[in-house]
């Protein structure tokens, strides 16, 4: 099973909840034209809604850990020149202003993704 977001989740979870509160208040409000108009007239309020919410809760860079890939650089850890990776930004990790960015190979990278999440850090 692939590895889930928990922000994303969380908050998708949160705007879940919040989905019935403002239908009910549509329905409620909608109640004197009949149960099917009162329904899809807030089911199309719902989705003009929330699906804004939602591009946003799935699509944010705010919620994902950024990364930086070039094509050809010299591995800061094993000094092997290959494809380069570094996280730029994660939650509690910001490294977006680095003025010496440290690239590592594929190999190197996995390995300090792994000290990472060691500390803490969510990636």
């Amino acid at each position: 099973m692939a590895k889930v977001n928990l922000k994303r989740y969380g908050l998708y979870l949160i705007r879940w909840q919040l989905s019935t509160p403002i239908l009910a208040v549509v329905l409620y409000t909608l109640s004197g034209t009949g149960k099917i108009m009162a329904t899809t007239i807030a089911n199309l309020i719902g989705g003009l809604i929330f699906f804004w919410v939602d591009k946003f809760i799935f699509t944010s860079e705010l919620l994902a850990v950024q990364w930086e890939v070039k094509d050809a650089v010299v591995c800061v850890d094993c000094g092997r020149q290959a494809r380069g990776y570094r996280i730029v930004r994660a939650a509690g990790y910001d490294k977006s202003r680095d003025s010496k960015p440290e690239f590592r190979c594929e190999e190197c990278s996995k390995k300090k993704t792994e000290e990472l999440r060691k500390q803490g850090i969510e990636i």
